[in-house]
């Protein structure tokens, strides 16, 4: 019997990629260069940035691998040599024009794509998905974390230009499915009785409800909480969500902004959580 994919993303980039395209089309030479919510980036970054994840793998699937890393040996290693990579992308993309951006963006598009499609969903991926606490992960996962890049950088530039933002369930939801995945990681060092319940609870249409319990001295996510009342539940709106999540609001704000209650010291860890490489 074939495995299905926890969350499926593949088919959803082709969709959110001619939003973009659309979405750059529409801003005017003053949209280019707002501030986002990304304190280094503005809208040209950003839309850069998009174009630097769609490069690199299409020289992966060409076969084509750049100059390996070196010396990391942490965590805090590998995030400062991605955002040493990323700002080196980032000050050469400042000679291209937001009309080459958007051809660029348009034509390799497809071309990622068609990469991402080349993956076996259940093999091991290239990169682990480290900020969900794995080591190792299998390429359906790092679809999906692939997908909630396009999708909250995308959301980054329609927050700052006051563009209708993606938050429609088809495509808000498996973004923070994916981002949710992060939450056993998130607590690993949170003690609690066994059996204690978190609920997290995203609102409207598009969000949904996860549930994290202790058992057996560790958090894994559970559907199975009939039996139990949550000691601790969490509920914020979407934007909260995923601005949260990607380090572009802080703890204290998102605390402000959503409803907590039960445990105290079970709900503030959530706050902490990111689910990007941050």
């Amino acid at each position: 019997m074939d495995r299905i994919v926890p969350i499926p993303t593949l088919h959803l980039f082709p969709a959110l990629n001619d939003l973009l395209i659309d979405l750059l089309r529409s801003l005017s030479p003053e949209d280019w260069y707002k501030q986002t919510v990304a304190p280094k980036w503005l809208v040209k970054d950003v839309a850069a940035h998009l174009l630097d994840t769609n490069m690199r793998d299409i020289a992966a699937a060409n076969n084509y691998s750049a100059t390996p890393p070196q010396n990391i040996n942490s965590y805090q290693d590998l995030v400062d040599y991605l955002n040493e990579l990323n700002a080196i992308w980032i000050k050469a993309m400042d000679r291209v024009s937001p009309q080459q951006l958007i051809d660029l963006l348009e034509s390799t598009g497809p071309q990622y794509h068609q990469y991402l499609q080349s993956l076996s969903p259940f093999e091991k991926a290239r990169y682990a998905v480290s900020w969900a606490g794995e080591e190792e992960s299998e390429n359906w996962f790092h679809i999906a974390r692939e997908y909630t890049e396009k999708w909250h950088h995308q959301q980054q530039i329609r927050d700052a230009v006051g563009k209708p933002g993606i938050m429609h369930r088809k495509l808000f939801y498996p973004c923070i499915d994916t981002f949710m995945r992060a939450l056993p990681h998130t607590y690993r060092n949170v003690k609690a009785r066994e059996g204690a319940l978190v609920k997290v609870s995203v609102g409207t249409e598009a969000g949904g409800d996860w549930f994290l319990q202790h058992l057996s001295g560790v958090w894994v996510m559970t559907d199975n909480t009939e039996r139990y009342t949550p000691d601790a539940s969490v509920s914020l709106t979407p934007d909260t969500s995923w601005k949260v999540f990607t380090k572009a609001m802080t703890a204290a704000d998102a605390i402000a902004k959503s409803e907590l209650s039960g445990d105290d010291e079970l709900t503030r860890p959530l706050f902490g959580m990111l689910s990007v490489m941050a």
